[in-house]
């Protein structure tokens, strides 16, 4: 049974060096260079063209080549029973948590500020905020987010969670559902995003929402730009209820010249690098559920079609 690998946009001779150093038995194919769709039933995928799978008529399996899976579930015609999985890696989930904390402390101590006044060679000592005296409020406790706020919580920040159900995390009290998102935000002086885009998610950093934050506060978005939108977040900033944004994700991606993030003094832009997915520690995993599909075992890491995650 080959693996064939779709995707746009993406150098993809790391995942076939690691699939092949891990596996040379089996064979590899790049789409579309695979003539015989037919044989196909395991695809690992990165934005691929949409509909493109109805191609594939014996197709069991779909495993995002990351943590994310909206890329996958935006595409309307994937085949009916195809199971979509994604990865869990240890080393994305540290590498999210470190790139919130050093956003975090970069926020509290005014780095990004003293960065400006350096060019402008203006020396004005800032007040500063201790950890202890900061509630961060992590919007999205899954995988990702559940590291990111026991990490913060064991650096010692104040720190609250947010979910669609109960979670049990320690030393973080978690907010669940609609009834208490209000409330949630309300203690967030710093809201790090983290949530899966879901129909429900999209749009979720709106207007109505980011006004319910406390005058100041701070937004973290490392989870995808359309949870953002975008002219009510520069508007907020812009009438000094926040401080100001660092954004790793954006609606277009990479962010055209002539957007307005750019050149704004109090958003802060990194080109989607908070963590990325090492195809040595990831293939392991794929390979893993290859070989449970061809003995019909049951799937690791599977996600909800009907939830998006």
């Amino acid at each position: 049974m080959p693996i064939t690998i779709v995707t746009q946009g993406k150098d993809l001779s790391p995942w076939v060096k690691a699939l092949k150093k891990n596996r040379p038995d089996v064979e590899i194919r790049i789409y579309p260079d695979d003539a015989q769709a037919e044989e196909v039933e395991f695809a690992l995928a990165w934005n691929h063209p949409l509909g493109v799978f109805k191609a594939f008529p014996n197709l069991k399996c779909i495993s995002s080549m990351g943590a994310g899976v909206d890329h996958i579930l935006k595409d309307t015609e994937l085949p009916k029973g195809v199971t979509v999985t994604k990865i869990v890696d240890t080393n994305l989930t540290q590498d999210m948590g470190e790139f919130i904390l050093a956003l975090a402390l970069n926020h509290i101590r005014g780095l990004a500020a003293y960065k400006v006044q350096e060019q402008q060679q203006a020396w004005q000592p800032r007040p500063y905020k201790r950890i202890a005296d900061v509630t961060v409020g992590v919007m999205g406790v899954g995988e990702l987010g559940a590291h990111v706020a026991s990490q913060l919580h064991k650096v010692g920040f104040n720190v609250c969670g947010w979910a669609r159900t109960a979670k049990e995390l320690e030393g973080v009290a978690v907010y669940v559902g609609e009834e208490e998102l209000n409330s949630f935000l309300a203690a967030s002086e710093i809201l790090v995003c983290l949530l899966p885009l879901t129909k429900e998610t999209a749009n979720i950093l709106n207007k109505g929402t980011l006004q319910q934050l406390p005058k100041g506060a701070f937004v973290i978005n490392a989870a995808r730009g359309e949870h953002v939108v975008d002219e009510d977040l520069v508007e907020m900033i812009n009438n000094g209820h926040l401080a100001g944004a660092s954004l790793d994700v954006f609606r277009e991606e990479p962010l055209p010249q002539e957007h307005v993030f750019w050149k704004h003094p109090d958003i802060n832009i990194t080109p989607h690098m908070a963590s990325k997915t090492d195809p040595e520690t990831a293939v392991l995993q794929i390979l893993d559920n290859y070989d449970r599909l061809q003995r019909g075992e049951p799937l690791q890491n599977i996600i909800s079609l009907e939830k998006g995650y």
